[in-house]
């Protein structure tokens, strides 16, 4: 037993048993009868078949022209069959990655493999073969979706393969080699493998009602009994939080297991089962089905490699983490951008390539006409911590400055805050130049990082602790990266500290994810991005309904 449920049950062996003896049907059709002795005038056909159906796709065209036309699917070898198999074997059991199956329709495939008769018909059969596995591998590499489409905060860049690239994994001629080339087309991480799983036990979980009836959202504490405490229990020893016990009593057992619940949802772990901590509790299955489908199809964008070092910014966990080698090398709290238009912080990855200490603060063109220009039309002398700057980077006089007279298009001067602890960048930024104008930096409103929720910045990601991040990113080029960051520091100025090897950085957003453990995480969906996703998942044909174990 797990905290996400059951395991899985014997049914998904059945399954496999009998999606096998489909398959190995499947792998013993006898394609080409005609062409096993080929005479020349259907070796023509043949590719002509090909040559047509692959009309105006670059590079599957590309693929078969190179190899002058020779079938890859439709051969009638041990290679040929490992191919056919493997492919309907990946497209039967799509929905294992949360994929519709009514997208691949291997159905209707064996059915056109047993009606091509002619030569010109097995062409079109090897094209019809080649679409089905690049789209299926399109899809679970790199994901159905297309992020921007869905938020225009989603900026991140899909990596998608060239298809001549796909098939060409294909064209070996070993049986194993072809399987395993099939098997590797999902994500290879960790993370998705963990996914998969609880991908699992949630669709139990939901379709058979595992996690029982819901608890009323009332404070519970320890010594506390009655009915209510007795559905708390239920629903955590459902959940697999707690062990079966027939006590209605709020005990030190049940204080942990809700401490627990509270850290897999990113409460604060008091032990005391609150409103809040009783309503993540009573989420239901299919809610938190949904955000692992979700979190598959995010790990299918980020299908890359990350970095042996890099840094990783869950906005939802309001965390930033510096990774070494699958390990958390570092981590501190965060602030992220508050829930308003413009203000939301947008998912992406870059590199990060210096850091400046002592920075000054280059107010955006937006605050600057939207914020600080109606106040300077009351008050000249309004926010005046920070300077007005002409094109020439002077400082404006205000008293002898008419702002009223200025529009937000035609408002001529900048505003900087020079380098100070009141600064509104803090002491220290980080930055992996990008055309959103995002970056990490320190801040002087630490009262911030005792919320649980940490949406309140205008974009930018703020660090609870942005001097042991420098330490830890400056470990790598220095024996003393403290006493080198802290010399610098003290002596006000505005210095530029290059990272030697600049530092990969993903801003990635996820409602359900996995610990170092492998224990399944929930957080709140701040933006209302997810729910954007499941959306256009639904409406792609991904139903929970039908997804099997």
């Amino acid at each position: 037993m797990t905290r996400t449920g059951l395991a899985a049950p014997a049914r998904a062996k059945r399954r496999l048993r009998a999606a096998t003896i489909v398959l190995a049907a499947v792998s013993t059709l006898a394609l080409m009868p005609m062409m096993s002795r080929p005479a020349e005038a259907q070796v023509t056909a043949f590719k002509q078949g090909v040559a047509e159906s692959a009309y105006g796709q670059d590079g599957v065209a590309t693929f078969y022209r190179e190899r002058n036309y020779e079938p890859l699917w439709t051969a009638d070898t041990q290679a040929g069959q490992a191919r056919r198999a493997a492919l309907i074997q990946a497209l039967r059991t799509a929905d294992r990655h949360g994929l519709p199956l009514s997208r691949y329709n291997p159905d209707g495939l064996i059915a056109q493999m047993q009606q091509a008769q002619t030569a010109r018909q097995m062409g079109a059969l090897e094209i019809a073969l080649s679409d089905a596995y690049l789209g299926y591998a399109r899809d679970v590499q790199s994901g159905i979706l297309v992020p921007r489409k869905i938020d225009s905060q989603i900026v991140r860049e899909v990596n998608y393969r060239n298809p001549d690239e796909l098939l060409e994994m294909l064209a070996a001629d070993d049986p194993d080699r072809i399987r395993s080339a099939v098997a590797a087309l999902p994500p290879q991480t960790t993370e998705y493998r963990n996914l998969m799983k609880a991908r699992l036990v949630l669709a139990d979980a939901a379709r058979d009602g595992l996690w029982g009836p819901t608890v009323p959202e009332r404070k519970m504490e320890r010594g506390d009994q009655g009915p209510d405490v007795l559905k708390l229990r239920d629903r955590l020893v459902r959940m697999g939080y707690l062990s079966p016990s027939p006590a209605g009593i709020y005990t030190q057992e049940v204080e942990s297991a809700v401490r627990q619940v509270q850290m897999d949802n990113g409460l604060e772990a008091d032990g005391v089962a609150g409103p809040e901590t009783i309503r993540q509790l009573n989420v239901s299955a299919q809610d938190r089905l949904q955000s692992v489908l979700v979190a598959m199809e995010r790990e299918r964008w980020l299908n890359q490699d990350l970095g042996a070092r890099h840094i990783w910014v869950n906005l939802t966990d309001f965390t930033a983490r510096i990774m070494q080698d699958g390990d958390i090398a570092f981590e501190t709290r965060s602030v992220v951008g508050a829930n308003r238009d413009g203000r939301r912080t947008p998912e992406f990855s870059d590199a990060m390539e210096y850091m400046m200490i002592n920075p000054s603060w280059y107010v955006p063109r937006s605050i600057v006409t939207k914020e600080y220009l109606p106040k300077l039309r009351a008050n000249p002398n309004a926010v005046s911590h920070i300077e007005i700057t002409d094109s020439r980077g002077r400082v404006v006089n205000r008293s002898a400055a008419n702002f009223a007279q200025y529009s937000a298009a035609s408002f001529p001067y900048a505003m900087r805050q020079p380098p100070s602890p009141r600064n509104a960048l803090g002491l220290v930024k980080f930055m992996f130049p990008n055309p959103y104008n995002i970056y990490l930096h320190d801040t002087p409103q630490k009262n911030l990082f005792d919320r649980n929720v940490r949406a309140y910045s205008h974009g930018c990601i703020r660090l609870a602790d942005p001097f042991d991040f420098a330490y830890a990113l400056l470990s790598a080029q220095t024996d003393t990266p403290e006493e080198d960051f802290q010399r610098i520091l003290k002596t006000g100025r505005e210095t530029r500290v290059n990272l030697e090897q600049p530092v990969p950085v993903h801003l990635d957003y996820r409602t359900a994810f996995t610990d170092q453990r492998g224990h399944l995480q929930f957080r709140r969906d701040i933006y209302g991005r997810d729910a954007r996703i499941w959306q256009a998942l639904s409406n792609a044909g991904v139903a929970l309904d039908t997804v099997r174990s």
